[in-house]
């Protein structure tokens, strides 16, 4: 695979740490757990979805956007890096918020990612839950192209095969950093929700005949909704970087058990996990995506999954949004 052929615009502080995680490991009593550490991407407080920005907002300047448009949740981290990438290279932000969360406080809705996507100038609109978000974001960029503007529509999360391409390149990453530590990976596991992630992992570690599955924990949908949408942008993913059929079924695998009451509704085991990363490691997860994923692998490994084996967990970071549920956490 060679990713310089697409256009890319850096913004993230790569490669991003991997390393060990003991006294979790040790608590557990299970696999041998390492963290690959993607909330340390390095843009507005960093996260998995500068990676795939990096790629976006480089096709965006391409087609010479002057404004890029993108949706999410309201305690979004995919939006917070969105602008602040935008502002890094001078595009305009519309962030468009669907209210998921049943009578949310006002730490939900002004503190965290909110407060950052203000500083950053990103202009925000809130629709009620269930609004079709993809319809909306394409009426506001008709609306641009009518006033003479050049919008450019980024999905939820950044999950195309565009956006996939900087998950392709941390497969590529990970395995590098693996062969100098001499580390044989057994398994990866982090939290699956728009599919972008998982999907360019997938390709990726597909293309390379890496031989190390992927086990994504579901945040916001049923297994038989998120297994096939990762798969079919893995495989577009895997054509548009030139390796057409190298992801089999088989190799797309979700565990959608842990998402208790819905997307960004906490559940007991996301706490508990969060405050045993917190006093055990010092590392700070966040509330809605990587919490629910160490939720699910933590109870994983109690069951006597994964024993004796080197685990990755992939820390997609989010460690602002914490900040929207001050309430809900201690």
């Amino acid at each position: 695979m060679h990713l310089a052929r697409f256009p890319r615009t850096r913004l993230a502080h790569l490669p991003t740490p991997l390393e060990p995680m003991p006294r979790l490991s040790e608590a557990l009593g299970g696999p041998n757990l390492y963290v690959k550490r993607d909330d340390c991407t390095g843009l507005a407080s960093g996260g998995n979805k500068t990676r795939k920005l990096e790629f976006l907002i480089a096709d965006a300047l391409q087609q010479g956007a002057d404004t890029v448009i993108t949706q999410g949740a309201v305690q979004s981290n995919h939006a917070r890096q969105t602008a602040a990438a935008a502002a890094r290279v001078g595009l305009a932000c519309e962030l468009h918020f669907e209210n998921r969360i049943i009578d949310p406080d006002e730490d939900y809705l002004n503190s965290g990612n909110v407060f950052l996507d203000r500083m950053f100038d990103a202009n925000i609109q809130h629709h009620p839950r269930g609004a079709d978000m993809n319809a909306i974001m394409e009426a506001q960029a008709e609306e641009l192209r009518s006033a003479g503007r050049k919008p450019y529509v980024i999905p939820g999360g950044g999950s195309n095969p565009v956006g996939a391409l900087g998950y392709v390149n941390c497969a590529i990453e990970l395995l590098t950093q693996a062969n100098d530590m001499g580390l044989k990976i057994d398994r990866v596991v982090h939290a699956t929700g728009s599919a972008g992630t998982q999907a360019g992992l997938v390709a990726g570690l597909c293309a390379t005949n890496a031989n190390i599955p992927v086990l994504g924990i579901g945040v916001n949908a049923p297994e038989d909704v998120q297994v096939p949408r990762v798969y079919d942008l893995a495989c577009a993913t895997a054509e548009l970087i030139g390796a057409p059929g190298c992801v089999r079924e088989q190799d797309v695998v979700a565990n959608c058990n842990y998402i208790g009451d819905g997307y960004g509704i906490p559940t007991e085991g996301m706490k508990e996990a969060l405050l045993m990363l917190a006093r055990l490691e010092g590392l700070l997860f966040d509330p809605v995506y990587s919490g629910k994923g160490l939720a699910g692998m933590i109870d994983m490994i109690r069951q006597g999954e994964f024993q004796g084996e080197n685990v990755v967990f992939l820390h997609t970071g989010g460690s602002a949004a914490l900040f929207g549920y001050l309430d809900e956490l201690l």
